[in-house]
């Protein structure tokens, strides 16, 4: 006992006054650290999902389907503007055009889970259990706000013409040979899942959780048939096709005839291609089929608005050059021309006005660049405010259009990044009718009919394992597409 006492007395001392040898024996290079972890873990992925937060839910849905009918026109007797009646006579009888419509329900749906390994490995961290249930609604939300926008159940690309090929210009590294070219169209959910990378979505054989499968379509057309084009040189190899409805991107295969290879993607309907191949992209064999549309899923707002006789306001800016496409044009009044015919148009065939544009990045920056320019400068305001009247922000942007087309004498429409919109692609949205459409019986242009909303489904245990599902039993029904309008195909500049 008192040796044991005496080793702890000389153990305090030593703590108190540590030897100096000793002390320099010991570092924070051998590990005896402590680890300053924060907890919980940082959540850094953007859950930005507008159009969801925008469109009605509207609960109660039964059946397979949600139905309704729709009146048209309403088509006068006679001459249809004249309403003219001879004394003591009586009018002809008016008519109707009339349509059933319907869209069924569908189910969207996401999975995750956690082992009790995890679970208890993460105590005093985060609830992990919490906090998967969090991300998995949350990426839940993000794929509904894919299916929104872009959803197709109903717009098949079919097989894009065969491209047009030509060889000019000089100092271009394409090495001398004959090369062939194909293309496949793309459609919002086809360019969203494609890359030169990873290649053209075709189809994919989804494992459920449950070990049971099913298939999804990619979003992807059929293939075109293959052109050549002889070069030498020095020359650029030139490549378009005529635009395809429905179709938000362009992938270009090229190579020796029978060997062709992805090589680009694009928003336009054109490409040109000016070195050495790459000769590593998926090969043209691996398409063999339309893959655009998907049986399991509804229409999103721009299928809607593509589907013929939609009404929608639907515009591919021309070819123009191969590669450089055509970009938007200036009025030299501070407009856009290209946007201000989409709006005419939308009020003279419907009486409609489109209160904001969802645009890409890349078209925010055309559409300012468009604006902003000297010919409009008479047309500008600057305000200032502060103490420091000389102070200028640079990098102004164009934050809000007018559309003057509108009952009201016109509208300001804000201009919004849609995170998931695509470049080349600009969508005109009328959130609600105009006043003389209030008495249609239509209280929304589209809305999100539910049969089943959020649930969370945790599955009994079968392992030491957490499964947990979150699911969605829903259709979008757009009442009005003619609300919409779009312009596709619009290049970069």
């Amino acid at each position: 006992m008192s040796l044991t006492q005496a080793t702890l007395d000389l153990v305090k001392s030593a703590q108190s006054a540590p030897d100096q040898n000793l002390a320099k024996s010991i570092s924070t290079a051998t590990g005896l650290v402590a680890y300053d972890l924060q907890a919980p873990a940082k959540n850094l992925y953007p859950v930005n999902t507008p159009i969801r937060n925008i469109i009605p839910r509207i609960g109660g849905g039964i059946g397979t389907a949600t139905n309704w009918r729709v009146v048209q026109q309403i088509i006068g007797s006679g001459f249809d503007a004249m309403g003219w009646v001879k004394e003591g006579q009586r009018s002809g009888r008016m008519s109707y055009q009339t349509a059933n419509k319907s869209a069924s329900f569908v189910t969207l749906g996401e999975e995750d889970s956690i082992t009790h390994e995890a679970i208890n490995a993460g105590l005093s961290f985060e609830d992990l259990r919490a906090t998967m249930v969090l991300r998995l609604l949350q990426k839940m939300m993000l794929k509904e706000e894919s299916a929104l926008l872009g959803g197709n159940a109903s717009v098949a690309l079919g097989t894009p013409v065969t491209p047009t090929l030509s060889a000019a210009g000089s100092g271009a590294t394409l090495p001398t040979a004959t090369y062939s070219v194909s293309v496949v169209a793309l459609t919002y959910e086809g360019h969203k899942n494609s890359s030169v990378a990873a290649g053209v979505a075709t189809q994919q054989v989804i494992t459920g959780a449950d070990g049971n499968n099913y298939t999804l379509s990619g979003g992807s057309s059929n293939k075109s048939a293959a052109a050549t084009q002889a070069i030498t040189l020095g020359q650029v190899l030139s490549v378009s096709t005529t635009a395809v409805n429905g179709a938000v991107a362009y992938a270009w295969y090229v190579g020796l005839a029978g060997a062709e290879k992805l090589e680009k993607i694009t928003t336009i309907n054109s490409a040109t291609f000016t070195a050495a191949l790459a000769g590593t992209g998926q090969a043209l064999s691996s398409i063999t089929a339309d893959n655009s549309t998907n049986t399991l899923a509804y229409d999103g707002l721009l299928s809607a608005a593509f589907a013929p006789s939609s009404g929608a306001y639907v515009r591919a800016l021309a070819t123009g050059t191969p590669g450089t496409g055509t970009v938007l044009t200036s009025s030299g009044k501070g407009s856009v021309v290209e946007i201000d015919t989409m709006l005419q148009s939308m009020w003279d065939n419907y009486q409609v006005s489109p209160d904001q544009l969802w645009v890409n990045s890349q078209e925010l920056k055309n559409i300012t660049s468009k604006v902003l320019n000297g010919s409009s400068a008479p047309l500008l305001r600057f305000n200032t405010s502060g103490s420091d009247p000389y102070a200028f922000v640079a990098n102004g942007v164009v934050e809000w259009y007018f559309n003057p087309f509108h009952a009201n004498g016109g509208v300001k429409m804000p201009i919004k990044i849609h995170p998931m919109v695509p470049a080349g692609t600009i969508i005109g949205w009328s959130g609600n009718l105009p006043v003389q459409y209030q008495n249609s019986n239509v209280p929304n242009v589209a809305e999100l009919r539910v049969r089943k909303e959020y649930h969370q489904i945790d599955w009994p245990l079968r392992t030491r394992m957490q499964e947990v599902g979150v699911y969605l039993e829903a259709v979008l029904a757009v009442y009005f597409p003619a609300a919409m309008g779009i312009l596709t195909n619009v290049a970069d500049g």
